[in-house]
């Protein structure tokens, strides 16, 4: 039994990949479900097609690779975070969609906490700040919509859990309800310094403490599927966040280490070890992963546009066809301009969390044209991970003295141009990793370290194959300029909002 089954339960997608013992992938499935928009700013997925998509994923990999239930040591799930489901404890019946991260109907919740004092408090206790994302507030938006379900939660008879806690509950046929610590401190109810569900925090938001998982290690026993499902019973061995897991598959197991993932945003995450530290910079306080009934913390920054930047020149201005074009056409560009696109299409996030905000572009001359914009929109990518990677060093005292290693995974890590900007921003390497499915790989990692396939974190560091260092080669002259000008141009961009 030397090969893992790891589940990466997404947004828009189920997958499912099995990892060799020498983490090699011998199989990929993927499947898409469908989204629902019920009114502006509500997501809803399905539960039964989250669950659906799941096991058909599953049972479509093992069979591409050829292997039974029985090859399989343990199966690991990674799965998008905060979205949130309550079902029925006796028929598992959901009593209503799946509410998804992010979905905004909890807002004047949020506002009315917010205006009623509780955030320095929830912050205190969660690392989090009040926000409609996370899942506490949807939780209460159930049971207070739904008829009849706050006094069935109140008599027991409804559970709630994050996607991965749902799935488990299926896998194992109702047996096992639990999570792990990087989930539970996503949702507003968990305090990440007691390790606890946190009695004030459920008193404040009105859920009942007994609709709640058990919490875990991320790696641990969580219960073998029921014998049905893939042909034999397999143990479900690992669980994480998507975010977490990726820097667990990025193997970054030391403080000061930074992963950064580039999708339609971007999120990264810095190791500060044992010590959670609270961020005066509006970054998130979080558990990067929990082993042995010890925690380990991170901070946590996203960036709200950065590869929708690039599908911006491509479908909204027309100046490229595919994305892989668009560092061919910045090395083009004319040295001698200095354009700045600010991408706040939404908003810009950490550190400003400013939603009213919108994007706008700097330093256009007559000379400007698609290689110049192509140039901006890569580089804001770079400038907005530096905004998070300085006020990480604000925040984390320790962070001056850390040797700084950025790993990156995610679509825009291909282009070379982009990585090696970032590089000569941050002034520190940057590591391209050989596998970029780290997401999974960081799931399978903890199912395969309980199982005893994969050894202990310092030697799986070992085992991380880097594709491609980017050194910094820019002068410190023109990276301080450049900063400069980016300073300049998100101020010019915060100055804007008048607040309407």
């Amino acid at each position: 039994m030397s090969f893992v089954l790891a589940i990466d339960q997404g947004t828009t997608s189920s997958r499912a990949i099995v990892f060799r013992s020498d983490i090699s992938i011998a199989a990929v499935a993927q499947q898409e479900f469908p989204q629902h928009f019920p009114a502006s700013g509500w997501v809803e997925h399905e539960p039964e097609d989250i669950w659906t998509s799941t096991v058909m994923t599953c049972r479509d990999a093992l069979e591409k690779a050829g292997l039974a239930a029985k090859d399989i040591a343990a199966i690991g799930i990674t799965n998008q975070r905060e979205t949130t489901v309550v079902w029925d404890r006796a028929t598992g019946q959901a009593v209503h969609r799946a509410i998804v991260w992010q979905d905004r109907r909890t807002a004047d919740i949020c506002a009315k906490l917010k205006a009623d004092g509780h955030e320095p408090e929830v912050s205190a206790r969660t690392g989090l700040i009040i926000d409609p994302y996370f899942s506490g507030t949807k939780v209460a938006w159930i049971l207070d919509h739904v008829p009849g379900a706050r006094e069935r939660a109140e008599r027991g008879e409804l559970m709630f859990g994050t996607v991965d806690c749902y799935l488990l509950w299926r896998l194992t046929g109702g047996k096992v309800h639990a999570t792990d610590a990087t989930n539970a401190s996503r949702t507003l109810l968990f305090n990440i310094h007691t390790g606890q569900w946190d009695d004030a925090l459920l008193k404040l938001l009105r859920v009942p403490r007994s609709m709640l998982p058990e919490v875990k290690d991320s790696s641990a026993e969580f219960g073998t599927t029921t014998p049905d499902l893939f042909g034999g019973p397999i143990k479900v061995a690992g669980i994480a966040g998507d975010q977490q897991a990726a820097t667990i598959g990025q193997a970054c197991f030391t403080p000061g280490m930074m992963k950064s993932t580039y999708g339609t945003g971007c999120f990264a995450l810095l190791n500060t070890g044992a010590t959670p530290v609270k961020s005066n910079n509006k970054l998130l306080t979080t558990i990067a992963y929990q082993l042995d009934g010890v925690r380990t913390y991170a901070l946590e920054g996203s960036i709200f546009v950065a590869g929708s930047a690039v599908q911006w020149l491509r479908d909204g201005l027309g100046i490229i066809k595919h994305a892989a074009e668009t560092g061919p056409l910045a090395d083009k560009s004319d040295s001698m301009q200095s354009v700045y696109l600010v991408p706040a299409f939404v908003g810009l996030g950490a550190p400003y969390w400013n939603p009213r905000v919108r994007g706008a572009l700097f330093g256009l001359t007559r000379n400007t044209g698609p290689a110049e914009l192509a140039h901006a929109t890569l580089e804001s990518v770079c400038y907005q991970t530096y905004d998070l990677w300085a006020a990480m060093r604000a925040d984390w005292p320790d962070a001056s003295a850390a040797t700084i290693v950025l790993r990156v995974d995610g679509g825009m890590t291909a282009s070379d141009w982009t990585m090696q900007r970032l590089a000569d921003l941050l002034d520190a390497p940057v590591d391209r990793p050989m596998i970029q499915e780290t997401t999974a790989l960081g799931a399978a990692y903890l199912a395969g370290l309980h199982a005893g396939v994969y050894p202990e974190p310092e030697k799986f560091a070992d085992n991380w194959r880097l594709e491609h260092r980017f050194r910094p080669a820019m002068s410190a002259a023109t990276r301080e300029r450049k900063l400069a000008g980016w300073a300049r141009a998100v101020k010019g961009v915060l100055a804007s909002d008048e607040g309407e």
